[in-house]
């Protein structure tokens, strides 16, 4: 009787040893074959360096301004040292404007831009003398709905003998994406190239490379008037409007939120905000209380000068 306890003793242990072995050996094997247990890190190395709120996160930082050519190499980070030839600038500073694509001729505010630049004393019609090279393909509007949309930019751009991956050109931008979103993909690639851009975020601004640019409509004149003369050396000068503005009011999509929380600022003398909600096909789904209000209003100082 007493060798029956003990034989079952020990089998009892051997089991329970034998279960706890195969089972840590599974518990082991099924671990190693889940498969997000071998993906690689979401930060970088390089994000001990972006420590404050304010810093996007990696997966936006490398989204951001993923600028890449056939080869996959991204020019993200393109400083003057890295991506721009100063060897093509030692005979002088002289600007080529690729001459003008029939099949894609630039609207009337774009060539306002080239033909500053051709009657300056800049301009050169030989590439070969160039230090800085602009498009004639119009790219100042890359919202797909606008009637100065050029399509099929990449490839008509990689059929430029002198693009080089853009080194040495400046591209002109000052409306990118569509309405309610305007995200700043221009719809091609624009590689080593310096983008001079309006509206330009914080995030894919390459400091010390790109130009941000001021907003100007199609009615800027293509140059300044006659020599201005100075009346009076009061400072502040008197004027009628301390602050105006008159334009879209958007109701949804970005920006919307920004402009339609400045309406308080309106008082009808001093500062004057003039804006109207009709902007796409949706405005009206999305109309708040003041809609009818500031469209009347807007559309009674059409011929007002602000």
């Amino acid at each position: 009787m007493q060798a029956k306890k003990r034989y079952l003793l020990l089998f009892s242990c051997c089991a329970f040893l034998s279960f706890g072995y195969f089972g840590y050996h599974h518990f082991k094997i099924h671990r190693q074959n889940k498969w997000y247990l071998h993906l690689s890190s979401y930060s970088e190395d390089s994000d001990i360096v972006h420590d404050e709120d304010i810093s996007p996160s990696p997966r936006f930082r490398n989204r951001r301004t993923t600028r890449e050519n056939g080869d996959g190499n991204a020019f993200r980070e393109c400083q003057m040292e890295t991506c721009f030839d100063f060897t093509l600038c030692e005979k002088g500073f002289k600007v080529y404007v690729y001459p003008i694509d029939d099949n894609a001729p630039p609207s009337s505010n774009y060539m306002k831009v080239l033909t500053v630049v051709q009657d300056s004393n800049y301009h050169t019609s030989d590439p070969s003398q160039a230090c800085i090279f602009i498009l004639s393909l119009d790219t100042l509007d890359r919202d797909t709905l606008s009637k100065d949309y050029v399509r099929n930019m990449p490839h008509r751009i990689q059929r430029l003998p002198l693009w080089n991956n853009g080194q040495n050109h400046i591209i002109f931008n000052l409306y990118s994406g569509t309405f309610p979103d305007y995200t700043e993909d221009l719809g091609f690639d624009v590689g080593k190239a310096i983008l001079a851009k309006a509206s330009i975020s914080y995030e894919n601004f390459r400091t010390g490379f790109d130009i941000s640019l001021p907003l100007f409509y199609k009615t800027h004149p293509e140059r300044g008037g006659d020599d201005g003369y100075l009346e009076s050396n009061k400072f502040p000068g008197t004027k009628k409007y301390l602050l105006s503005f008159k334009g879209k009011r958007y109701v949804y999509g970005i920006g919307s939120e920004t402009r339609n929380s400045l309406y308080h600022l309106h008082n009808e003398r001093d500062i004057v905000l003039l804006t109207t909600c009709k902007h796409g096909d949706s405005w009206k789904e999305y109309k708040d209380e003041r809609c009818d209000h500031d469209n009347a209003e807007y559309d009674r100082s059409v011929s007002k000068k602000l």
